[in-house]
């Protein structure tokens, strides 16, 4: 009788990492820093102080290899960490390919996504500053839906505003959120002086990440005791996420397994940075040697067709400026399905590693996804969220390549969450009504337009 098949590594609570890994430390080149709007100087702590508890302002600036996890956060950890490698034989099967799948699952957590990761770090170090309160935006609603969960084991409120196309479409993570004490709004909104600005210029506007952060952020800083929490793009939320590889790393190495491709869907950038940021690491220190691929969607492609400048992480203008590949602060994507990746930017460290050659980047259809997300519900049993069927549709592509080849690769991909509040997207999809948007002229006009108002700098 044949050995049965080990489908998941699994790591016990005491294996699980208590050191979040900071890639600041590492990097061949540093990253170019962020400016202040005004001067045009580097940030300073006082200048963040507004919106960020210290602690997490100088884990943004720490060049420190590993930061401490604290007790308090690990211990709301445990509600769901370690999370589980899956090896994807019933995938590898449907695809006839010799390459070995390997996806590390964080749709186990309360949120379902990967977003707890830095949601409770980010709630725990504002509550032992004082704060009451923390507001953000959100667009599928997993980062809303994480903060308010996050909130709730420190005592605290919670604020969000949701992209108003995605709070339109997924009526069940605002409920989600409403049921773990959040408090959602649709964004823009008339709450604020930014929301009010857009709609009076676009009354119909489906919103985007952009706006809503600009909306979370004027109410943040008008209050001595509210905070803004973000759910990506800075260095701080992606070494968050870094326990996602941290543990990755050990499981690979109780099967002895090494990656040959690690691939992972980008939208700000937390969930890939997350998983390929160890990996990064061991491959630097000459350990192993895996291609690293970045999946974004084709309707909001900032790395494959962005620019590398300096802009501001909002719409409104009210953040620091960062260097990243940018469609320009004042783009607003099509409203695809993939809410959680519909963002201008991409996060500065991502795009720094891009820009030195350090990862690829490709773009993908809805369609194309979809299919990979609806074939591995049928072979694997997750309906995956949309953002990470980009990533499955990658490492499709490549298990295929492996089946014209006969290459044994090994492909290690993050699922960040589950898809069952996006039920309504696969419902469009397996109802032909989903639609793919090439990157047309239209968008071209529409991004080069939005690049005109970068900032200028001295």
């Amino acid at each position: 009788m044949a050995e049965p098949l080990q489908h998941k590594v699994l790591l016990s609570e005491d294996e699980m990492p208590t050191r979040w890994y900071n890639i600041l430390h590492d990097l061949p080149t540093p990253p170019p820093p962020v400016l202040h709007p005004g001067t045009g100087q580097p940030v300073g702590p006082d200048d963040l102080a507004p919106l960020f508890p210290m602690d997490l302002i100088l884990q943004e600036v720490s060049t420190d290899q590993y930061i401490d996890i604290p007790d308090e956060v690990l211990d709301v950890y445990r509600l769901w960490r370690p999370s589980p490698l899956f090896r994807a034989h019933r995938l590898e099967k449907a695809l006839g390919t010799p390459a070995r799948i390997y996806y590390k699952y964080e749709g186990v957590s309360p949120a379902g996504s990967h977003k707890p990761n830095t949601a409770v770090p980010q709630a725990f170090y504002n509550r032992k500053a004082g704060i009451r309160k923390l507001t953000t935006e959100t667009g599928a609603g997993q980062w809303g839906t994480a903060l308010a969960f996050a909130c709730a084991q420190f005592d605290m409120e919670c604020e969000i505003w949701q992209v108003r196309a995605s709070y339109d479409q997924k009526p069940y993570r605002r409920m989600m959120i409403e049921t773990f004490g959040g408090t959602v709004h649709p964004s823009p909104s008339d709450l604020t002086n930014a929301g009010r600005a857009i709609l009076a210029e676009h009354p119909d506007s489906t919103g985007s990440l952009g706006i809503a952060i600009s909306e979370a952020v004027e109410v943040a800083a008008q209050s001595a005791d509210t905070n803004y929490a973000l759910g990506s793009v800075l260095n701080h939320v992606l070494m968050h996420q870094t326990i996602i590889g941290e543990e990755a790393l050990l499981q690979l190495a109780k099967v002895g397994e090494t990656p040959d491709l690690l691939v992972g869907c980008t939208g700000g950038g937390s969930n890939f940075g997350g998983l390929a940021f160890p990996f990064l690491r061991e491959k630097w220190a000459g350990r192993m040697s895996p291609v690293v691929r970045a999946v974004e969607p084709a309707a909001c492609p900032s790395l494959t067709q962005g620019t590398y400048a300096y802009d501001f992480g909002d719409t409104a203008g009210m953040t620091p400026l960062m260097k990243m590949h940018t469609l320009g602060h004042d783009f607003v994507p099509d409203p695809i399905h993939a809410g959680g990746l519909r963002y201008h930017g991409m996060s500065p460290l991502i795009s720094h590693l891009y820009e030195e050659g350090q990862l690829e980047a490709v773009a993908k259809s809805q369609s194309e996804c979809f299919a990979a997300g609806v074939l591995f519900a049928r072979t694997e049993g997750i309906v995956p969220a949309p953002e990470p069927t980009h990533a499955l549709a990658a490492a499709v592509e490549e298990a295929l390549r492996c089946k014209e080849s006969g290459e044994e690769k090994v492909i290690l991909t993050a699922l960040c969450g589950h898809g069952h509040l996006d039920l309504a997207a696969y419902d469009a999809y397996l109802r032909g009504e989903i639609s793919d948007r090439d990157w047309t002229d239209a968008d071209q006009a529409a991004v080069a337009e939005a690049l005109t108002k970068l900032p200028a700098l001295s």
